[in-house]
């Protein structure tokens, strides 16, 4: 494997990333992407930057699982499933101090045995024992009712957020039968052909990006890229313009498509050709250097990762030496 390898997979997962949100209209920098996503953010992270933390996970969850698993239909439900999660943060929300039980609300500290006798309000730990159970209560109640709506036909949307009419079931069956269709196809014909579906068939309402990483999935189970790495689509569509890539007609389309794998191919050697050339010149650096020096940990810090900050590196480095300060002390005491 390349010595640049890790670090130019991680940077390519940033910036495809990043390039997703442009196809869409929104604009993220790739360092407020990776502050964020670190928990470093310098200002209140936007709606926008949200989306783009999304777009990050679900990319990194696809290239951790086998290559057939994100077009499977365990895989796509999956998927979907994502964004409901991160949208919906009611259900994880705890009120201190009383429980919802039976649709009746109780003080929190008679929810642990029902009220009944053994409950000394005056002891600090049993009231904390009894918030606890409380807490356990409430969320096992709502993971019930989840599970219900689920069994149910779905969750329910506000249609002040989601068009009510738009059957997200019925469309993506209709696009998995185009994708059934396309199995004797040349992979890159089938990714682009399942692409361009995707966006005609308008799949998801708030998530349009989930069609270009599966586009990439597809190519990852066709075996032209690694199974370590998935194929940033959308870096190579942000080069593409517009008006090629939302041409009325098909044929104009597909080859804004493929121009676009093209291009994220390009872009990708390119890519790997820098971070080699930069690694080879820092390297020159250590000759003369002691052996206790810390610059090649630094090389490899700043190869690695696509944003470096100094905290960053004091970080890694403490880390680093009480390693290898522990690892020396296991070897003397042997």
């Amino acid at each position: 494997m390349s010595q640049v390898g890790a670090g130019w997979i991680e940077r390519t997962h940033f910036a495809d990333a990043c390039a997703s949100l442009w196809i869409d209209g929104e604009l993220v920098h790739l360092e407020d992407l990776v502050l964020h996503d670190a928990g470093a953010d310098i200002r209140a992270p936007t709606h926008e930057l949200t989306i783009g933390r999304d777009v990050l996970r679900t990319r990194l969850r696809i290239a951790a699982q086998p290559p057939a698993w994100a077009l499977s239909p365990d895989g796509l439900r999956s998927l979907r499933g994502q964004g409901h999660i991160v949208a919906d943060g009611g259900a994880g929300e705890t009120v201190e101090g009383a429980v919802d039980v039976d649709s009746e609300r109780v003080p929190a500290g008679e929810s642990g045995n029902g009220g009944g006798e053994g409950t000394d309000a005056s002891d600090p730990f049993t009231a904390e024992l009894a918030a606890i159970d409380a807490v356990l209560v409430r969320s096992e109640a709502a993971l019930t009712e989840a599970r219900a709506r689920s069994l149910a036909g779905g969750r329910e949307k506000d249609p002040l957020v989601y068009d009510l009419d738009w059957d997200e079931d019925e469309r993506l069956g209709e696009w998995r039968v185009v994708l059934r269709e396309l199995d004797s196809f040349p992979p890159v014909l089938q990714a682009i052909l399942a692409l361009d579906a995707w966006n005609s068939l308008e799949v998801l309402q708030h998530a349009p990006w989930l069609g270009r990483l599966l586009a990439a999935s597809c190519l990852r189970q066709a075996g032209l890229t690694t199974a370590a790495h998935l194929a940033a689509v959308n870096l190579g569509l942000k080069s593409i313009p517009v008006d090629r890539r939302r041409h009325r007609d098909r044929e104009p389309r597909l080859l804004a498509i493929l121009a676009g794998i093209t291009a994220a191919a390009e872009l990708g050697l390119k890519e790997h050709d820098r971070l080699t050339l930069a690694r080879q010149s820092m390297e020159r650096r250590l000759i003369g250097r002691r052996q206790t020096s810390k610059l090649p940990e630094l090389i490899e810090l700043v190869t690695l990762r696509p944003l470096v900050s100094a905290g960053m590196i004091v970080k890694a480095i403490e880390r680093r030496r009480r390693q290898c300060g522990s690892s020396a002390n296991s070897d003397s005491e042997r």
